[in-house]
């Protein structure tokens, strides 16, 4: 296992994105506070979302993400807009 500073993170990602590869977990401090642990996706936890999991599935060659990320984007309508539910009950009228 290997902590890392922010800084020292960015300055270094590709070699420390290469340790992941490995199974090597990083964990990224902060001012020397950790904010996050970078491990490989192969070592998902059990409360890992959507995106994670699909990811994973990917990495496991069990399916391909998509190229448009957007399907993982939350949806959101202008303000004013009306609900596709409400488009659609107008337009069967």
């Amino acid at each position: 296992m290997h902590i890392v500073g922010v800084r020292e993170l960015k300055n270094r990602l590709t070699h420390y994105l290469s340790l992941t590869r490995r199974g090597v977990p990083v964990i990224v401090t902060d001012r020397n506070e950790p904010i996050a642990v970078l491990h490989g996706l192969d070592q998902i936890e059990e409360s890992a979302g959507t995106p994670e999991r699909l990811a994973s599935l990917a990495h496991m060659k069990r399916l391909r993400m998509p190229v448009d990320p957007s399907p993982f984007s939350p949806v959101r309508r202008p303000r004013g807009g009306r609900k596709a539910s409400e488009m659609i009950i107008e337009e069967r009228r």
